[in-house]
């Protein structure tokens, strides 16, 4: 295995050059490990040759060599994944996308025509820079575009604007054995042929690599608003969620949190929550390109839920102030982070997100235990911390952990809606999907990567 490594090193290094080919300890460090919780996080393998190709020939060349010589690839973008996807669990090759980070906005055609490496942030401010958007903000800014795609990232407005693949309007993909797929291109509609960008989209990196995008772009909505609704009832804020959908009205988010994590997340940055009334949040945002439709709307959502009980809403329009409520709002992860075990993120449908909370809290009673849970009850996407304790285990983790995943499941949900099966979730997936899906990707994983070098131990069970 030394010698092959010794070759497979020397042949990287005449495709990219040598200083894109990093082998020293230290420097792969940050290369073996995702955001994935400690408790949960896959052990990495040491044995790891990183290398930065700047060109999808680049990439192409070295799946060639890897395909070759039968040695695991695992592909990285930014590296902000929660379910161990792009740790590099067997000695191998990781490929980093970091360098290709090109981007060209087709203003005409309302297009973004990006790199793989391009981080989430880099997009939305290139496509306002010419006065677009990017419409859905699927997760961390620092997230690339190919790890988003491959893993068909979600975010709070999905409720509105959907999801990456409602975006995706052609792709160029390099295949296990180094052959380039060229799929799509700008056009809205293209019925040539069966789209098999719909294959690679949320693959999680087992069929292929993403080099490169088109994205579609919208233009930009001129007048947004924010709106904190406090209540003094879960049940209540439930119900009002339940009937601003029903409406008509759709906002760009719908956010539900309690006031235990949000101030969690307002003291971790040093900052305090304005809302003073209520225990339980209802955010919306709203977001239009005429102002009046936004006051329309604003008025409309306000009459809805006080309907439902809600108390003194606050509003704002203010560009700064909704800013410091959505960062408040997102940073709810990182301010428990560190006393997290594990982060769940499973998903119901929305007739029954009040019944699926409602047993979370009935699941902490049983184990005296706080289950920080928040979330986009918009489309019934309900993030669940599991908290390290003192004398907590593994084993009580993952029992914990299957009662919440049977009540979602027993409610017509999904254990994941945007994290992904990853290599964490990967043991759950016969019984969940069945046999058959198991073994129909088998089949198509065979047809595509036949020496299982591309994330061979990630997505399918073992």
């Amino acid at each position: 295995m030394v010698r092959i490594f010794e070759q497979v090193l020397a042949d990287l290094q005449s495709v990219v050059g040598e200083e894109w080919v990093i082998t020293e300890e230290k420097a792969i460090e940050r290369y073996l490990y995702d955001e994935t919780a400690y408790g949960v996080r896959p052990p990495p393998a040491k044995d790891i040759i990183v290398v930065k190709p700047g060109t999808t020939k680049d990439v192409a060349e070295v799946m060639k060599i890897a395909n070759r010589f039968k040695v695991p690839v695992y592909v990285r973008g930014g590296g902000t994944g929660l379910v161990g996807g792009a740790v590099p669990t067997m000695p191998g090759i990781v490929i980093s996308l970091e360098r290709m980070d090109r981007i060209a906005i087709d203003v005409d055609n309302m297009v973004a025509d990006v790199e793989a490496g391009v981080t989430l942030g880099k997009l939305i401010e290139e496509s306002e820079r010419h006065g677009l958007m990017f419409p859905p903000h699927p997760g961390d800014e620092g997230a690339t575009i190919g790890g988003l795609i491959a893993c068909n990232a979600g975010g709070s407005r999905a409720v509105k604007t959907g999801v990456m693949r409602n975006y995706v309007l052609g792709l160029e993909v390099v295949l296990p054995n180094g052959e380039v797929l060229k799929l799509g291109g700008k056009t809205i509609k293209n019925n040539m042929g069966y789209n098999l960008a719909h294959m690679f989209i949320g693959s999680e990196g087992i069929f292929g690599i993403i080099t490169k995008a088109y994205l579609r772009l919208y233009p930009k909505w001129s007048y947004s608003a924010t709106m904190v609704i406090p209540f003094e009832s879960r049940v209540s804020a439930f119900k009002a969620s339940k009937k601003i959908l029903a409406s008509g009205l759709t906002p760009l988010a719908l956010e539900y949190f309690d006031r235990r994590v949000i101030e969690t997340s307002a003291r971790y940055l040093g900052v305090e929550w304005p809302v003073k009334e209520g225990e339980y949040f209802l955010m919306a945002i709203l977001a239009e390109p005429l102002e009046d439709v936004l006051y329309i709307e604003v008025e409309h959502l306000d009459k809805v839920v006080r309907e439902e009980g809600a108390l003194e809403t606050f509003l704002t329009q203010r560009g700064d102030e909704q800013k410091q409520l959505l960062k408040i709002r997102s940073e709810i992860f990182t301010s428990i982070k560190s006393e997290t075990f594990d982060i769940l993120d499973t998903t119901v449908p929305l007739g029954v997100v009040d019944t699926f909370v409602e047993e979370l809290v009935s699941i902490e009673r049983k184990y005296g235990i706080w289950l920080p849970l928040y979330g986009h009850v918009g489309d019934g996407n309900i993030h669940v911390h599991v908290l390290k304790y003192e004398g907590f285990s593994r084993e009580l983790l993952e029992k914990i952990s299957e009662e919440i995943y049977s009540v979602a499941i027993s409610l017509g949900g999904t254990i994941t809606g945007e994290h992904g099966i990853g290599y964490v979730r990967r043991k759950y997936v016969r019984n969940l999907l069945g046999d058959v899906w198991v073994e129909t990707m088998r089949i198509l994983k065979r047809v595509l990567d036949p020496n299982n070098i591309l994330n061979p131990d990630k997505v399918l069970p073992d």
